[in-house]
């Protein structure tokens, strides 16, 4: 039993779609664009929430008819996006990229792609950008939503437990899942489906209360109906213009979203914006077509930036809305209808069945078979370059001082490596020595967190919990069971300009002082002294200086030729200019080491001579880094000898 269709929620649906697609097409545009998947959450709550207890309600639900209706409504479109995506993927990726979409196809086919991409980097990461099926995370919530629900009710209507309170509990565990995850845990809270349940459950509560008061006598005001329409509405453009990636989300911020859906939702057709604006009919036609226009677009795009290496001309990028339009409405108009008015056993089979072929076939992929067209050795080696992430594998988790640590080795003597992923990316060097000179090695701790440098008071604003790990871990470097410290970080990209587009900045608790534009820089180097100085005062502690960092040094540029013609990798001993300004830096940054009793290691004494640095392995000619900026673990292991005298025994002991 559907309910009665509701214009308004397709104009809901057309705000939910449009915010996201112009945040992906144009981000600084809409910043918050992103919290239109939080209202489709709503909206599939409460609408599936409806269908479930009118058809318990009536007695004639089944299991089997509630998954066909999901089948029906969910494949059709879905395994042609799939498809297109993996065919092209086929014509224009490098090996491990192909690799890495047959995983995400076997993700978004199984419907636990926000799983698999719990697993990797952020949704706000740069490296998002080129992962084409993405934006299948939110299918993979509502469809372990689908399986959950449907049983939770149903065993609740059996047990004649009340609904209203089964599903405000149900709602209240998830949302403080959500709030107690998001700053320790950024990228479980926004992908796992226990903290995201309540958004749905939100719209579940609505339907629910609805159903209630449908069998009481009482009726709102007409007024009402207009005041939730209006809230609603504000709600939803507040969160789309105040809501940013780089704010705690979803966290108390998905609130804006998602109480906005609920009112406007709770407002009913007739709710003076319901009936104006969202039952429009340029919007309900948008809502009609949402869903394949959801699945096309984010491919369309991120291969786009693939093929470009990097930001497409915004040209490019309206051209590539505009397909995504017609695409959608050539799905809805010619598949997803022609599906609705046709459907029986034998179709319905065999969409399950595609699926589940697709899901097989991203199995294949993801272990090479069948290979790319772009298929040779030398891109297999820069492919597996890029692939190469995984520094610390062979070491042990542990706890020290109460921290969550990495630790390998058994020497007399203890060092503890504290930075970010730019400290990290020794990690196989230190295990080597453990491995090759275990009578020298010292007990090796890392305590790393990415993009959070050993600067107490500097910030990004996108990572509220790097000053607790921050603190933490420098309190940690002052116990006596650690002999040596070493501090290190990418230098050059939060001061240089190298990394990411951010303006940090230094908040010393009297007022915030930015890089740009500001005194941010010489109060950060202040901050730094004083920390090596507290802790030379008691051990022996190393500043690893920076290694070169920039897109000179992406493994992706020793290839040659088109994404969409032919491509080859160049091999031999590769070289790019010396940063500069990256050097400038090292130098002032070793003033301040030595100013303040800290040994300095120095990375491009050893990766740069004559004004040019290395780029590729010196044994085989593969890529020496990883990205732009990261050497890959197959170099430190082998080559990144200048960290040594941190981790043996017989150059540097403790105090």
């Amino acid at each position: 039993m559907h309910p009665k269709y509701r214009p308004d929620i397709d104009g809901l649906r057309a705000i939910a779609v449009g915010s996201v697609l112009a945040y992906h097409a144009f981000p600084s545009l809409l910043p918050g664009g992103f919290i239109g998947v939080d209202i489709f959450f709503v909206i599939s709550g409460f609408l599936i929430t409806t269908i479930l207890l009118q058809s318990l309600a009536a007695g004639d639900f089944s299991y089997r008819d509630f998954y066909a209706r999901r089948i029906r409504r969910i494949f059709p479109a879905l395994v042609l996006v799939l498809l297109a995506t993996l065919a092209f993927g086929w014509y224009v990726l490098l090996p491990g990229e192909f690799s890495q979409l047959g995983k995400q196809t076997t993700g978004g086919a199984a419907f636990f792609a926000n799983l698999v991409f719990l697993g990797e980097a952020g949704y706000f990461d740069a490296t998002a950008e080129t992962k084409p099926l993405l934006h299948l995370w939110s299918l993979g919530i509502e469809e372990q939503f689908y399986i959950f629900w449907p049983l939770m009710l149903g065993l609740a209507w059996r047990k004649r437990w009340p609904i209203l309170r089964v599903t405000l509990v149900v709602a209240a565990i998830s949302f403080l899942v959500n709030v107690l995850t998001v700053q320790p845990h950024r990228a479980a809270a926004f992908y796992s489906p226990l903290s995201r349940a309540w958004e749905l459950m939100a719209g579940g509560l609505l339907a629910a209360m609805r159903l209630q008061a449908a069998s009481g006598s009482t009726q709102p005001r007409a007024w009402t109906k207009h005041v939730q329409s209006v809230v609603g509405v504000g709600l939803l453009v507040l969160g789309l213009f105040m809501t940013r990636s780089t704010k705690a989300f979803p966290g108390w911020w998905a609130l804006l979203p998602v109480l906005g859906a609920v009112s406007c939702i709770a407002a009913g057709p007739n709710g003076v914006l319901n009936r104006y604006l969202l039952s429009n009919r340029v919007m309900v036609w948008i809502g009609l077509i949402s869903y394949p226009l959801y699945l096309w677009h984010w491919p369309l795009l991120s291969y786009a930036r693939i093929v470009v290496g990097g930001e497409p001309s915004l040209q490019v990028r309206i051209a590539l809305v505009v397909a995504s339009v017609v695409l959608a409405w050539a799905t809805y108009r010619f598949l997803e209808r022609f599906v609705k008015l046709h459907l029986s056993q034998t179709m319905l089979r065999g969409l399950a069945g595609s699926g589940a072929a697709l899901a097989l076939a991203g199995v294949l992929v993801f272990l090479g078979t069948p290979p790319p067209r772009n298929d040779s050795q030398a891109l297999q080696a820069v492919a597996d370059a890029t692939r190469e992430d995984n520094y610390y594998n062979g070491f042990e988790e542990a706890a020290l001082g109460g921290q969550f640590v990495y630790r390998t080795g058994s020497g007399k003597h203890n060092v503890l490596l504290i930075g970010d992923s730019h400290v990290e990316q020794y990690a196989p060097r230190a295990l080597e020595m453990v491995r090759t000179q275990p009578g020298k090695a010292r007990t090796v701790y890392f305590a790393t967190k990415g993009s959070c440098p050993p600067v107490p008071g500097l910030f990004s604003g996108a990572d509220t919990a790097c000053e607790e790990r921050r603190a933490a871990v420098l309190d940690l470097a002052l116990k006596p069971e650690i002999d040596s410290v070493v501090l290190g970080a990418c230098w050059s990209c939060y001061f240089t300009g190298a990394g990411p587009t951010v303006n940090y900045f230094v908040d010393d608790k009297k007022a915030v002082h930015p890089f740009l534009g500001g005194d941010g820089v010489d109060l950060s180097l202040k901050s730094l002294g004083e920390t090596l100085k507290r802790l030379s005062a008691h051990k022996t502690v190393y500043l690893v200086l920076g290694n070169p960092v920039g897109m000179d040094f992406d493994p992706l540029k020793q290839i040659q030729g088109s994404r969409l013609g032919g491509m080859t990798a160049a091999t031999g001993q590769l070289k790019a200019p010396m940063p500069q300004d990256q050097a400038q830096f090292n130098a002032r940054l070793k003033q301040v080491a030595e100013a303040n009793g800290a040994k300095v290691i120095e990375p491009f004494a050893s990766l740069c001579a004559d004004g040019l640095c290395i780029r590729s392995m010196p044994d085989d000619g593969s890529p020496a880094y990883k990205d732009i900026g990261h050497l890959r673990p197959r170099y430190a292991r082998s080559f990144a000898t200048y960290i040594d005298p941190a981790l043996l025994d017989e150059d540097a002991g403790g105090k």
